[in-house]
């Protein structure tokens, strides 16, 4: 890979007259083998060795750029190919070539893809579901251009002149091969293709895809003799001695395999971050700037006034103020004038009124556009009011906050309605095809307002999702392109069976602003028994009871079920099939207990997220979204430990969940690991806000420094001094009484005995171990530095070579009269 790409900057290597300033790379040269495979273009190279034996597969891509202008080629090489690799290959040239002459002038850009899918379909159908989801992009200055992507729902009419990255593949094909290596593999092809007038150019033609071009075979005619000779010597081996031929081949523990994908992903995962901090460039932040008000008024002219029963204070809940009165006059005030209102009194039982009101310069105050509009005006910042009657004056406080949360809070949801994305508007399904129906389901969030909570109706129409109650404003439509993540969880262990839907744009529930709405139905009444007396296990009304309880549950379950496998089908049709929709079920098996919030709750993986649906507010997780997952607080001998998820997006906060029991870490590592998960382990918990603003502010150094090794405790302890002093070799004496650590610089020992071994100290029984006395010890100190110059030494250095001298001899014996015995010092570690 490092060769292709110092060829493609330098063309004078393979004699291209090209200038090497007008050419560059659009991504680092792809290469994969081995059976893994990542056919997306942010895919990248590993630093394992290439994988050319029997039966492999190697793909290589690479994207160049001249004069700013990108082009794409990918191409396939078959070893020794096996029957089910080389139709794989042949089914996709043919695909490849009838997506290229689909590009025709008036033809849609769908009509690549589909013209690819059916020859798939009609060549080799049990790879379908193997094919990418698109035959590629547009391709100019921009490598990928989103709006000319050729897949099977783009509606856009090609034109003479377009250029296409035409990139086509079968994703993870599996074979009958045992072999990690061989067991799967991938073919991709890609091609950059002009739109001409009668038919497409393909510029990259010089690069042969046919047949006979990448296929290669180097064990013609050996292998079946290797085969043979195998198998004669086996059958000449006793039963022993093929054992341990069979025990040559070393099995390597689940914790080394582990040990050894999680380095494959580092890598991996620290190149995939060097490129998208590459890309980013600065970008601006709008954090802090607030949406600014429209202008506060009242009441519009003087007449509009109320006529003023006598001068006290008045609220005007019709025209949203508060009027005052001031040197004998009312003014009024609007309500979002008026930042707090309180009230007191004194022992004479004379109430006091204080109102303080938003004015500019003030700590705290909201950025609003008024303040800034008048800055040069005169403010009223707050104004105190006398009365002797207590009650009138508790009775404007409570009606100036009332007003005050009415206003604030009709306030805040017009803003989230102003940042809401705009929907598409609901498809209602005709009488011809009855919408697919859920009956008597609870939402949440719940709806606001007073009065009795109603059960909904979940419907599924022609493009969306409506549920609704028997009240007309308790409605909401949820578009089939505005879900990200489905759920279908049934009650096990839980008392209700619910379905949810992860959104990508925010909705409104009643006046929530929320990306999740769940729909749930409870599957056990609760029942309080009356007397509360203890029922025989055999009373029939008790089994009877419990009967109804299992018919029940059993009941919602299937009604539940035959709702998500109908709306599958739905989504399974072709016009939802770039949605990538289908109900997840959570795994509970893989679950494990945690507080992502304030409280415990059962946290359970799906095939694509890690979610916890029941508590809420609730946590869906987007696998694809993690950057890198951090268990914190392991190795202390807690009982607890802790889970960090970093996001690719760096200006998103970090994802915490606390308190996880010990026994879920061997468990949660293999399911890390099992899904291409890249995690590290630290003993204490991090300060990631300020860790993740220092690689935003400074990514190359970042990336120059290692990555997210700087996480991996294992490299972190070999570069460390002190960690072999620490840590190897530690091993507890018969008697633990001595603790006992190597210094494989010294090759020492350092022996410090606890106060519970006060009479074990000469258990060898040998003289010559017996260690010196302090004053000794500190006498050959002093004579060293002498010797060696170094009385100037700070104090703190030579505290520190008296301690490592120590650590090499033996303690002195405790005195029977001494105070200040050894065993009363504090243990070293």
């Amino acid at each position: 890979m490092d060769e292709t790409e110092k060829v493609i900057l330098e063309p004078a290597k393979i004699k291209v007259k090209l200038k090497a300033d007008n050419v560059d790379i659009c991504y680092p040269p792809i290469f994969q083998s081995g059976g893994v495979f990542d056919l997306k273009p942010s895919a990248s190279s590993n630093d394992d060795s290439l994988f050319y034996d029997s039966m492999s597969v190697i793909i290589c891509a690479i994207g160049s750029r001249y004069n700013s202008y990108c082009s794409n080629v990918a191409r396939t090489f078959l070893i020794d190919a096996n029957s089910v690799q080389s139709k794989a290959y042949e089914v996709l040239l043919k695909a490849h070539e009838a997506a290229i002459g689909a590009l025709k002038p008036g033809n849609k850009a769908s009509d690549a893809y589909l013209a690819a899918m059916s020859v798939v379909e009609s060549e080799a159908p049990e790879f379908a579901p193997n094919l990418t989801r698109s035959a590629g992009t547009g391709i100019g200055l921009e490598f990928r251009e989103s709006s000319l992507v050729l897949n099977g729902k783009n509606e856009r009419i090609l034109k003479t002149g377009m250029v296409f990255n035409v990139s086509l593949g079968l994703q993870n094909v599996q074979t009958e091969m045992k072999d990690p290596k061989t067991e799967k593999f991938s073919v991709l092809l890609a091609d950059t293709v002009i739109v001409g007038e009668t038919s497409p150019e393909v510029v990259t033609s010089t690069s042969s895809k046919a047949v006979k071009d990448v296929a290669y075979s180097f064990n013609e005619g050996e292998e079946e003799e290797e085969v043979e000779e195998l198998s004669k010597v086996n059958a000449a081996l006793p039963n022993a001695a093929k054992a341990t031929l069979r025990s040559v081949n070393h099995e390597v523990s689940k914790e080394e395999l582990r040990r050894q994908h999680q380095a494959a992903l580092a890598r991996q995962k620290n190149e995939e971050t060097a490129r998208r901090l590459a890309g980013r460039g600065a970008e601006g932040s709008n954090n802090g700037l607030s949406r600014p008000s429209g202008d506060l008024v009242a009441y519009k002219n003087v007449n509009d006034l109320p006529q003023p029963r006598d001068l006290m204070i008045q609220v005007d809940q019709k025209h949203e103020a508060v009027l005052l009165p001031v040197y004998g006059k009312m003014v009024p005030f609007h309500i979002a004038t008026v930042k707090s209102v309180t009230s007191q009194q004194d022992t004479n039982r004379t109430c006091y009124i204080r109102i303080i009101f938003s004015v500019p310069g003030a700590p705290f105050s909201q950025h609003d556009q008024n303040l800034q509009k008048f800055h040069d005006s005169i403010y009223v910042k707050e104004v105190s009011f006398r009365s002797k009657d207590p009650r009138h004056i508790s009775e404007i406080v409570q009606a100036i906050k009332t007003l005050r949360r009415q206003v604030a809070s009709r306030e805040s949801e017009k803003a989230e309605r102003a940042t809401l994305v705009t929907q598409e508007k609901l498809q209602l399904s005709g009488a011809k095809f009855k919408p697919i129906r859920l009956s008597d389901l609870w939402i949440r969030p719940v709806f606001g307002g007073r009065g009795r909570k109603l059960s909904g109706t979940l419907e599924a129409h022609s493009n969306g999702f409506r549920y609704s109650t028997s009240r007309s404003d308790e409605r909401v439509d949820i578009m089939f392109a505005n879900v990200k993540h489905a759920f279908f969880q049934p009650a096990e262990k839980e008392m209700i069976t619910l379905v949810h839907f992860h959104l990508h744009n925010h909705i409104m529930v009643g006046n929530k602003k929320t990306k999740d709405v769940q729909f749930y139905v409870e599957v056990m009444d609760v029942v309080q028994t009356i007397g509360g007396g203890k029922r025989s296990a055999y009373d029939p009304d008790e089994i009877e009871e419990e009967q109804r309880e299992r018919d029940r549950k059993n009941k919602i379950s299937m009604d539940f079920q035959n709702f998500v496998n109908r709306v599958n089908d739905l989504w399974g049709q072709p016009q939802f099939k770039s949605f990538d929709l289908e109900f997840d079920q959570p795994l509970r098996e893989l679950g494990f207990h945690g507080v992502p919030h304030k409280s415990s709750a059962f946290i359970v993986p799906t095939s694509s997220c890690l979610v916890e649906l029941i508590e809420t507010p609730f946590v869906v997780i987007t696998l694809a979204e993690i950057e890198i997952v951090n268990l914190e607080r392991v190795g202390l001998g807690q009982k607890n430990f802790d889970m960090t998820i970093v996001f690719k997006d760096f200006k998103r906060d970090v994802m915490r969940i606390d308190s996880i029991p010990q026994s879920s870490l061997d468990g949660i590592k293999e399911w890390l690991d099992t899904t291409d998960l890249k995690y590290y382990e630290s003993r204490l918990n991090l300060n990631w806000r300020q860790i993740l603003k220092t690689i935003t502010d400074d990514p190359k150094q970042f990336i120059d420094d290692g990555g997210w090794e700087f996480l991996n405790l294992e490299a972190s302890d070999s570069d460390s001094d002190h960690s072999q002093e620490s840590d190897q070799g530690y091993e507890p004496s018969d008697a633990q009484s001595e603790s006992v650590s190597e210094d494989d610089d010294e090759d020492s020992e350092s022996l410090v005995e606890s106060e519970d071994d006060e009479e074990d100290e000469s258990v060898d029984g040998s003289e010559e171990d017996e260690g010196k006395t302090w004053e000794e010890l500190e006498r050959e100190a002093s004579n060293a530095d002498k010797e060696k110059g170094n009385e100037s030494d700070s104090e703190e250095e030579r505290k520190r070579r008296k301690m490592k001298t120590f650590g090499k001899s033996r303690p002195p014996e405790r005195r029977p009269g001494g105070g200040g015995s050894l065993a009363k010092k504090a243990r070293f570690r």
